[in-house]
C-alpha cells in the first residue's frame, strides 16, 4: 500500500520497550497501518497528534505530564472518530473502564495481553475506517434534505444529524466549525470527487462533510484545525480550475451560530445565480500567477518577477493578490513551498538537493536550515519519522 495512504498510529507510552516493542512486533503493513510517531509521555503525544492527526492511538494510562486519560479526553473531542487501545495494568482497571466511557475502542493487559487480542483490534479497525471513508451520493442528499427543512423551519433533526457524522457534540462546544460554500460549474468534476482524490494523500480531509446545494454548489464543513489545509486545497485546485470559487463562515460554536452562517452562505449563491455578483472573484493576473506556481514548482519567482509575467505593477499585485487568495505572496509561497517539501520528503526518494530544487529553494544545504527554521526538525529526521521506523527517536 501506498505509504500516503496507510493507516496512521500514534503509540504513548513512558516505557521505551514497550514502545519499541510494539513498533517492532505488530505487523503493521499487514494492516495498511503505519507508526508515524511514538512518544514517551500524555503531553508529548498530544503533541504528536497535533501534528500527525493519526487515525490511531496506544497510549498507556499512567503517564508522566498527562495522563492516559486526559490525553484520550483531549483526542477526542479534537477528533471524536480516532480508535484509541487503553493499555492498562490490573491497577489501572477502574481507570480504563473511565477511558471507555471517554470513547476508548478497548483496552489491553500491558503484562499480559495475547498477540492475538490486538490483532484483532486492528483488523476490526482497518474495516471501519475504510468502510468509514467518504459519505455516499445518498448520504449527502439525505443531509441536503434535512439541512433545507430546518433552514425552512420544518424539521430540527439537521443539527443532530450533523452531530453525528462528526461523532459528537464536541464540535459545538468549544470546537469551532468553518462553513465553506464552493462552487465548482466548469471545473469537470464534483467538489466530492476533487475532495476524494485529495484524500488519498490526506486522511484528515475525511473529518469533513459535503452537502450539496444544487447542481453546482457545495457546502463544506470541516473543523477549525483544518482551516489551513482546507485553504491550501482550495487554492491549489482552483490553480488548476479557475472557475473554482468558494466563500466561508468560520468561528461557529453552536446551532444558532451554524443556522446563520447557513442562512447568510445561502442568500450568497441566490446573489450570483440572479445577479451574477461573484461568490470571490479572482482577477484573471492572480488566477495566472498562482497556476503559474503550481505548474512551475522550482521557479523561484519574486513578486516583482511574478507581477511583470502577469503584467501588473509590484504593488498593484501585491494588492489584489492578498485580496483574492486570503494571504500575502510571501505567506503564501511559504506554505506552497513547505506543503510540497512535506510531500516530497514524504512520498518520494528523492534526495535533499533534488528536493530543494524542486520547491525553488536552491541547494539542499539552504532547504535543510530553511525546513527546520519553518518546522523545528530538519528533513531528514522528518523524513524518518514517516519512513523509517528503526530510526524513530524515543
Amino acid at each position: 500500500m501506498d505509504t500516503a495512504k496507510r493507516i496512521k498510529v500514534l503509540i504513548a507510552d513512558d516505557e521505551s520497550i514497550v514502545r519499541k516493542g510494539l513498533r517492532s512486533t505488530v505487523a503493521w503493513e499487514k494492516y495498511g497501518m503505519e507508526v508515524i510517531a511514538d512518544a514517551p509521555n500524555g503531553q508529548k503525544a498530544w503533541e504528536a497528534f497535533l501534528e500527525h492527526r493519526p487515525e490511531i492511538v496506544i497510549t498507556d494510562i499512567v503517564m508522566p505530564e498527562m495522563d492516559g486519560i486526559e490525553l484520550s479526553r483531549k483526542i477526542k473531542e479534537m477528533a471524536a472518530k480516532t480508535k484509541i487501545i487503553l493499555l492498562s495494568c490490573h491497577r489501572d482497571f477502574e481507570y480504563a473502564q473511565q477511558g471507555i466511557q471517554l470513547g476508548a475502542s478497548g483496552y489491553l493487559l500491558k503484562t499480559a495481553f495475547e498477540d492475538e487480542e490486538l490483532e484483532d483490534m486492528l483488523k476490526k479497525f482497518q474495516q471501519e475506517l475504510s468502510v468509514s471513508a467518504p459519505p455516499s451520493p445518498k448520504d449527502e442528499g439525505r443531509m441536503e434534505t434535512l439541512l433545507f427543512a430546518w433552514l425552512n423551519g420544518h424539521s430540527c433533526k439537521f443539527p443532530e444529524e450533523l452531530e453525528k457524522l462528526h461523532g459528537g457534540q464536541s464540535h459545538f462546544n468549544g470546537q469551532p466549525l468553518l462553513i465553506y460554500l464552493i462552487r465548482t460549474a466548469e471545473c469537470g468534476a464534483s467538489w466530492t470527487e476533487l475532495l476524494q482524490e485529495a484524500e488519498k494523500n490526506d486522511r484528515s480531509m475525511r473529518e469533513g462533510t459535503i452537502i450539496p446545494y444544487g447542481e453546482e454548489y457545495y457546502y463544506w464543513i470541516v473543523p477549525d484545525t483544518l482551516r489551513g489545509s482546507a485553504d491550501s486545497l482550495l487554492v491549489e485546485s482552483k490553480s488548476k480550475c479557475s472557475q473554482l470559487k468558494w466563500t466561508r463562515k468560520e468561528s461557529l460554536l453552536n446551532s444558532d451560530d451554524l443556522k446563520q452562517a447557513f442562512q447568510n452562505l445561502h442568500k450568497e449563491a441566490e446573489l450570483e445565480k440572479l445577479y451574477g455578483i461573484s461568490l470571490n472573484h479572482w482577477p484573471d493576473p492572480i488566477w495566472k500567477a498562482v497556476n503559474l506556481l503550481y505548474a512551475n514548482p522550482a521557479a523561484d519567482w519574486s513578486a516583482s518577477e511574478l507581477a511583470e509575467e502577469v503584467g501588473l505593477s509590484r504593488s498593484h499585485f501585491s494588492i489584489l493578490f492578498k485580496k483574492a487568495v486570503g494571504d500575502s505572496f510571501i505567506a503564501f509561497q511559504y506554505k506552497r513551498k513547505l506543503r510540497l517539501a512535506y510531500g516530497l520528503l514524504r512520498d518520494t526518494h528523492l534526495t535533499m538537493q533534488e528536493i530543494a530544487e524542486r520547491t525553488g529553494l536552491g541547494d539542499s544545504k539552504y532547504f535543510s536550515k530553511w525546513f527546520k527554521r519553518c518546522t523545528g526538525q530538519t528533513p531528514s529526521h522528518y523524513r524518518a519519522q514517516q519512513k523509517d521506523d528503526s530510526s524513530r527517536t524515543d
